[in-house]
């Protein structure tokens, strides 16, 4: 392909979207959460008071997104990310989504994308496959720290519990389960500050564009 492509997978807290930010900085690409996008729906799912699980009003959020106008700061939290995680689920959102992924990967000069299924079904042919994990008692460690920074009063137990939570509706859903791709590089990132993970990911990415040159 044309287009360079850095597929990142991981689960929630594991450090991916940092990462992919980083990659993309360093290798003049552009970057796309896609986590965003099934937030957004969930946020508007939620803001027309509809219920989750409605499949159909879901896609119909799906096809019709516009991230233009979405204020970012409303597609963060745990509340979102909990949202995000039921309407990922849904056969037709991502179909719905599925396509304006591989648009945004595949203009010149390619993305690093970040999400669940990026390696596995958006783009299972990207010359770059990075699976970044990290233990669940180290995210939720993670994440109680950002809470707590931001002011807010959080338990600990309560995020880890969340988190196996959504790694368990993650992993065993139907539909683009999240698993690393057979030939995605696995990087965990549970002893690794920020710094060092991004050494790795750029020694990684190295290594998988080799052939190339």
């Amino acid at each position: 392909m044309d287009a360079l492509i850095i597929a990142i997978d991981g689960p929630a807290g594991s450090g991916k979207g940092t990462l992919a930010r980083r990659l993309a900085g360093a290798y003049g690409l552009r970057h796309l959460d896609t986590g965003l996008l099934y937030r957004a729906v969930a946020r508007l799912m939620l803001d027309r008071s509809r219920p989750l699980d409605d499949e159909d009003a879901a896609h119909a959020v799906a096809a019709t997104l516009n991230l233009e106008f979405m204020d970012e700061s409303r597609l963060r939290g745990r509340e979102i990310g909990d949202a995000a995680s039921v309407v990922s689920a849904q056969p037709r959102v991502r179909h719905a989504l599925l396509e304006r992924q591989r648009s945004f990967g595949l203009e010149p000069p390619g993305a690093v994308l970040d999400g669940r299924d990026i390696g596995t079904v958006i783009f299972p042919d990207a010359p770059v496959k990075l699976f970044v994990t990290a233990s669940a008692e180290e995210r939720a460690r993670r994440r109680h720290a950002e809470l707590v920074e931001r002011g807010e009063h959080v338990d600990y137990d309560a995020i880890l519990d969340d988190i196996r939570k959504r790694d368990d509706r993650d992993m065993n859903r139907a539909q683009a389960p999240l698993k690393p791709a057979d030939d995605a590089i696995t990087l965990d990132t549970t002893d690794l500050d920020a710094d060092a993970a991004f050494e790795a990911a750029c020694k990684i990415v190295e290594t998988c564009r080799q052939p190339e040159r």
